[in-house]
């Protein structure tokens, strides 16, 4: 348990925000139950304002959009989930064992992220940040798509009509242990084609739309509609719900272990790290392709679900006593080489100066 007391971040979403836990009550602002009241909502760390009825109208509309422009099936039963679970297990097992091309695993604090087919680089891995700037990775650098992903799940998708034979060339298994998020993004619209397919495993959750995330400490802001998200459910967005409001998934809505394998078709222009930009018109215009950051740290296979200390945690979690006594040590070994070098000073000069200490 990391110092602060949490052992994840929906204990510290709990302490942090008044957030209900109860789907029922998060369907407020889809349903009109919540209409003629106000309610505040905090946009950023210095400006709180209270939605108006006017507001909650939007935030209905809002809703009713995302609504229209989502679907979910029933498809996988509980035998055929239990045969996938097992297969994403053997898949944990390999990346562990370090069997998979170096950009096919991609591990953040309590969620890992396998791709298979194409890859791509994204957040803090670009040198250069924001929507758009995402790239795939050069042709080979993840791993095929295994043959049980087509066998097991996209051929039983293809044979109830949800996609079309051939439309997936890109399958992502997330991983994610209890109170792991994923933050508010839309799937870069100029790498994937549409829809977005998900099937869910393991556990129960929810996918939430339109919330904001902040850090430090970290707070989720009331989603303008949640789905609620079951175990071998088919989730397909398009149109509104997948290009024009963002999605995540919150800590406090992954309460055990679970999986989830999206599956999607990237666009034949979609940009890669080693392609020029298909904006640029001449060699002499095209500016340097993007780079993925490397971390010169070694991987831990071992460290697959372990729990790790987030980087908003850090501080809180740093030793107050140890840093101030190191801080105090190197004070005082500056102030020793100072006066040793006054001293130095002034026997050459022999003249008196009178230092001052801060």
């Amino acid at each position: 348990m990391a110092a602060s007391g949490f052992s994840d971040l929906r204990e510290k979403l709990k302490s942090m925000t008044p957030h209900r836990d109860d789907y029922g009550n998060k369907y407020r602002a889809s349903n009109g139950s919540g209409k003629g009241r106000k309610r505040k909502y905090r946009e950023s760390d210095d400006d709180e304002y209270e939605h108006s009825d006017d507001s909650s109208d939007l935030r209905e509309q809002e809703a009713r959009r995302v609504r229209s422009s989502v679907v979910q099936l029933s498809i996988f039963t509980p035998e055929e989930c239990a045969r996938i679970e097992e297969m994403i297990d053997e898949v944990v097992a390999k990346a562990e064992a370090g069997l998979y091309r170096e950009h096919t695993v991609d591990r953040a604090p309590l969620r890992n992220k396998y791709f298979f087919g194409e890859g791509y680089t994204y957040g803090a891995q670009l040198e250069k940040r924001g929507p758009g700037q995402e790239r795939l990775y050069r042709k080979g650098e993840v791993d095929e798509i295994p043959s049980w992903v087509h066998e097991l799940v996209i051929n039983r998708l293809v044979s109830n009509g949800v996609i079309p034979e051939g439309f997936v060339n890109s399958a992502v298994i997330n991983d994610y242990q209890p109170g792991g998020c994923i933050v508010s993004h839309v799937d870069p619209l100029h790498i994937f084609a549409r829809p977005i397919v998900s099937v869910s495993f393991f556990s129960d959750s929810a996918l939430c739309f339109g919330c904001r995330f902040q850090f430090k400490p970290i707070r989720v802001s009331e989603p303008v509609f949640v789905l609620p998200v079951r175990r071998g459910s088919v989730t397909v967005l398009s149109g509104y719900a997948a290009d024009d409001i963002t999605h995540c998934i919150r800590p406090q809505d992954i309460k055990e272990r679970r999986a989830v394998i999206i599956l999607r078709k990237t666009k034949p222009d979609a940009p890669r790290l080693d392609s020029d930009s298909p904006l640029s018109s001449s060699p002499a215009l095209r500016s340097a392709p993007l780079k993925a950051k490397r971390s010169h740290r070694k991987a831990d296979p071992d460290a697959a679900h372990r729990p790790r200390v987030l980087e908003m945690d850090k501080e809180e979690n740093r030793h107050p006593s140890l840093s101030r006594h190191r801080h105090h040590s190197a004070s005082s070994e500056n102030y020793r080489r100072r006066d040793e070098d006054l001293d130095k000073h002034q026997e050459s000069s022999g003249r008196k100066v009178k230092m001052r200490r801060h």
